[in-house]
């Protein structure tokens, strides 16, 4: 039996969620959601899949985002929320020993982004917030650190957590990169009507930060679309688009939206990932929809 999970904040408490009310023994395998979308993940029939699309092999599925519903039976639990994780929570609160409505609680504000102005400008000042933004798979998988934060939200609370030595040197580095990354997303930034258009593809390595600092900067637009390189072979670009936490006036599904162009997610953000040969197809695509700004559930 294994976990089968996202590199994300509600990954990492998807799973400590998993280990504490089964009996798992195996390493968690962190994987993205397009590589499930498209069947290049091994899953056997034991494995635990969740944040993440549905794969009929797997034996339990526990997810939350807006694209991944399905019709058929299913063993697990899905429901359209503020995180997979509080959809886990839900299902297993009787078998945890810890309470983790705390560290749950947390997993919902992050994931929705029910962020205010100053978590997203100081959130060095918000523990559950600073840490969230250490997690990222941009760079290189960094699967020895979402194992170690697992193994610490098991035994330990946000304080203790962040004492750890590693923990606290990559806060550290989160919010000296934040006041750089602004600089960057000013520079590569264009604005098209409502839709702010952050372009790092022109960069040799792409920038870690703070993904909601845009809509502080452009706070007319009602929705971001960042494009990147996946690596640097050049090959796959990324594209997130989300909805601005702070002009809430966007009215296009991102995920439904996004699922047109090997992509998905939630209503008010997503990610899709496809070869750098669609890139002048795809792109002007996703934003002229983000521009007429029209309700595409319908």
């Amino acid at each position: 039996m294994r976990i089968v999970t996202r590199p994300d904040f509600d990954g990492i408490v998807c799973a400590v969620l998993l280990f504490e009310a089964l009996d798992i023994k195996h390493p968690v395998i962190w994987v993205e959601p397009n590589l499930v979308q498209k069947g290049r993940v091994d899953i056997q029939n034991e494995d635990i899949i969740a944040n993440l699309p549905y794969d009929e092999r797997c034996a339990l599925w526990f997810d939350h985002h807006y694209t991944n519903q399905i019709d058929t039976p299913f063993k697990g639990a899905f429901k359209i929320a503020p995180s997979a994780a509080g959809v886990i929570f839900d299902y297993y609160k009787n078998r945890l020993q810890r309470d983790y409505s705390e560290l749950v609680q947390r997993a919902d504000k992050i994931d929705s982004a029910d962020l205010t102005l100053d978590e997203v400008l100081h959130p060095e000042n918000y523990p559950y917030v600073l840490l969230s933004l250490t997690i990222s798979n941009e760079d290189q998988p960094d699967e020895p650190y979402w194992n170690k934060l697992v193994e610490l939200f098991r035994k330990y609370d946000i304080r203790q957590v962040l004492i750890d030595s590693e923990v606290r040197k990559r806060c550290q580095s989160v919010v000296a990169q934040n006041d750089r990354y602004v600089d960057f997303v000013k520079k590569h930034t264009s604005i098209n009507q409502k839709v702010s258009i952050t372009d790092l593809r022109e960069l040799d390595k792409t920038p870690c930060g703070n993904r909601f600092l845009v809509y502080s900067i452009f706070p007319d637009t009602v929705a971001n679309v960042r494009i990147r390189y996946e690596d640097q072979y050049k090959e796959t670009i990324v594209v997130n688009v989300g909805h601005s936490i702070f002009n809430p006036n966007c009215n296009v599904n991102v995920g439904l939206m996004l699922a047109q162009f090997d992509g998905g997610g939630h209503r008010g953000a997503g990610s899709a990932r496809f070869h750098v040969s669609r890139a002048d197809e795809y792109i002007p695509e996703m934003i002229n929809i983000l521009i007429k700004n029209e309700n595409n559930e319908t």
